[in-house]
């Protein structure tokens, strides 16, 4: 189960880290942004608007290092409660969300 968690927020790092300048993202933020996803990442099916929507806005939203750091340090925190992630749901999410790009899991 823990190598499921990790797999989830590694993937759930790269939605935010494809992204390089902006101002500082909070806890807060990143959860108002990807809730709507919960949905898809424990059942699949398709990606629903307003996940997508939040994707986008978090890529755009992290774009220093710090900003994604502080982001997936945010994602760590809540992987510690939320349950029941599909880890190819997770893994489909960015490009079900038209967020690519090079991934620099490494910028943090």
């Amino acid at each position: 189960m823990a190598g499921v968690k990790i797999a989830c927020l590694a993937v759930l790092c790269m939605v935010v880290v494809v992204a390089p300048y902006a101002e500082a993202v909070t806890c807060g933020q990143v959860q108002t942004n990807l809730a709507q996803c919960l949905g898809y990442l424990r059942n699949g099916g398709a990606v629903p608007g307003p996940c997508c929507n939040g994707v986008r806005s978090m890529n755009s939203a992290a774009k220093t290092p710090a900003d994604r750091k502080q982001t997936c340090i945010c994602l760590q925190q809540a992987s510690k409660t939320i349950t029941g992630i599909n880890p190819a749901a997770a893994a489909a999410l960015p490009g079900k969300c038209g967020v690519n790009g090079a991934l620099r899991l490494m910028d943090h």
